[in-house]
């Protein structure tokens, strides 16, 4: 099953974030917003990746002295789909 799920981020300079996802691989990631250059190279790394293992990578990452950033953001939506989508 193939689905793409829009998340509205907290805390970052990207506004949200458009995941597709099919069964538990992440297929694409586009950021809305925020530091082009590095939130597309986080979109090509996780491309391919199982949900939990982005998830294991990303959780709790900060961005200077924020208590959050895009990386941690995508580990939100990451988590949120496993819970509304495939549990």
């Amino acid at each position: 099953m193939i689905f793409i799920v829009t998340y509205k981020t907290k805390g970052v300079c990207s506004t949200e974030i458009q995941i597709e996802v099919e069964g538990e691989v992440i297929k694409s990631v586009k950021f809305v917003r925020g530091c082009p250059g590095n939130l597309y190279g986080i979109s090509e790394l996780v491309k391919g990746m199982e949900i939990d293992e982005a998830i294991k990578r990303l959780d709790g990452i900060t961005c200077g002295t924020k208590e959050t950033s895009c990386p941690d953001q995508l580990a939100k939506a990451l988590k949120e789909i496993k819970e509304k989508h495939l549990s």
